[in-house]
């Protein structure tokens, strides 16, 4: 019997390749905090870098077409008192982006359309609510203005960014510090890995456990666990002799792994980045000078190892580009903007192909800007799945609404403090006629679009006409 060998996948022949110097960011003064996120966030439109500041935390936001050399006076968002700890651009407005700090706030800022021309100091709103350092910070992936933080305090608060409040408080899960948090697809669970070597899948609604696994890696190194799209969960870790592994879980069942891979003695923490479109995890290590990718299928090992990208430099932070930001004419299908110490280099995956055209298989419909549902209804129990688009033209971004935050009467504030911890059910949403302003606000902005669209294809058959005149009078 011929029995074949090597797995098949699309995705064995993936390469990366680091952009030439001119496309870099160079001159940046990249964060030293010791914390282990990201310090990089990165959308169609912008890439934003936690920087060293002195007497405060701050990050650069930088449009994407902005490479080379960055002056030292280029403007920055500093209204942090100290360092910032996490970023992260809302998945459903590329102007807005939420940061944690070690200052114990979190605080939700409008990056005006074409990038910062002075020094950003004034957010739209901020966010308090943590004792100690915040150091997660992530927006829900289908429900409008919804932001879950995570700080040092052990606790996890999920925001109503449009009215500024707190909305869940997750306390007494967690004994000690959360290392990451991450929503499912829809945005219905979220996943925890702690210091206590424990991964926890949590309904933050009903602000109870539904799955946990302890000792998911016996290392005392940090941990991360992110959600897959067929709702698994995957983790990084380290064992007991401190080399780091990979595994697979079930939530339903997190008795055993579904697989469980070691991989090397470094002691970088692994930093995973998920395309749900494609399956594949990335893994970053802190320090390493490296990414890994695997594909994840339903056959065994289910974990299955693609190839290794290598520079010589290591990477203090990386940046993970959404899938509408590729470019889908060179078959591109993930871009990293990794940071050195004083640059951030953007490095491109691409799946080699001759064809030119479209490739289906590789772009099938993606996460689309547009929010499923709004905060309130998904405080109120309703889940909405992420609203897909097609990239087969590249993806064009429309315009975005201004973030509008609709505070209550400090004076309700005040008297809701003194009576009793109320349910998320039972508290106020943003008042309804600001709804209804803006449902007629987006059909004027509709009949608007329709007739720039309807004056431009006439200017097009004006031209075609007096070309033709022209043609006839010679």
């Amino acid at each position: 019997m011929f029995r074949r060998v090597v797995r098949a996948s699309k995705f064995r022949h993936v390469f990366g390749q680091a952009l030439k110097n001119d496309q870099c960011y160079d001159d940046i003064r990249v964060s030293r905090v010791t914390w282990d996120s990201s310090f990089c966030a990165v959308n169609p439109k912008f890439v934003a870098i936690i920087i060293e500041a002195s007497g405060g935390g701050a990050f650069l936001v930088l449009p994407l077409n902005k490479a080379g050399r960055i002056d030292k006076a280029y403007p920055t968002v500093c209204g942090h008192t100290g360092p910032v700890l996490d970023i992260d651009w809302c998945p459903h407005n590329d102007q807005v982006i939420a940061s944690g700090s070690e200052d114990c706030t979190v605080m939700v800022w409008q990056i005006p359309e074409n990038g910062l021309v002075t020094g950003l100091s004034e957010p739209v709103v901020v966010l308090e609510g943590h004792s100690k350092r915040v150091g997660i910070i992530t927006w829900h992936p289908t429900a409008r203005n919804v932001l879950l933080s995570a700080g040092c305090d052990n606790l996890i608060i999920i925001w109503n960014v449009g009215t500024g409040e707190a909305m869940i408080q997750l306390e007494d899960m967690h004994p000690d510090v959360i290392f990451s948090a991450c929503w499912n697809r829809n945005g219905s669970l979220i996943c925890t890995a702690c210091k206590d070597k424990t991964i926890r899948v949590i309904d933050p609604r009903k602000e109870e456990i539904v799955g946990e696994k302890e000792k998911a890696h016996e290392g005392a190194r940090p941990m991360r666990a992110i959600f897959l799209s067929d709702g698994n969960v995957f983790t990084t870790g380290f064992s007991r002799m401190s080399e780091r592994q990979l595994a697979l879980w079930n939530p339903q069942a997190m008795d055993e792994a579904i697989s469980v891979h070691e991989m090397d003695t470094s002691n970088g923490v692994l930093l995973p980045f998920y395309d749900p479109d494609t399956n594949v995890v990335y893994l970053c290590g802190k320090g390493d000078s490296s990414i890994r990718y695997f594909e994840i299928t339903d056959e065994a090992p289910f974990v299955h190892y693609l190839s290794t990208f290598t520079t010589k430099e290591p990477q203090r932070g990386m940046g993970y580009m959404p899938k509408r930001g590729l470019d889908v004419n060179k078959c591109e299908i993930a871009r990293f903007y990794k940071l050195h110490e004083r640059k951030c280099e953007p490095i491109i995956m691409t799946v080699p192909r001759k064809s030119d055209l479209f490739q289906d298989d590789l772009y099938p419909d993606t996460a689309g800007p547009d929010c499923a549902i709004e905060a309130e209804d998904w405080f109120e129990g309703k889940n909405g799945e992420p609203i897909l688009i097609s990239l087969k033209n590249g993806y064009v971004p429309g315009k975005n609404r201004d973030l509008k935050v609709v505070k209550k009467n400090i004076l309700d504030n005040k008297l809701s403090k003194n009576t009793e911890k109320r349910g998320p059910a039972n508290k106020s949403a943003s008042p309804t006629p600001s709804r209804k302003n803006e449902a007629k606000l987006d059909e004027v902005l509709k009949e608007i679009k329709s007739l720039k669209d309807l004056v431009s294809s006439q200017e097009k058959r004006i031209i075609q006409l007096e070309e033709q005149m022209s043609k006839i009078a010679i």
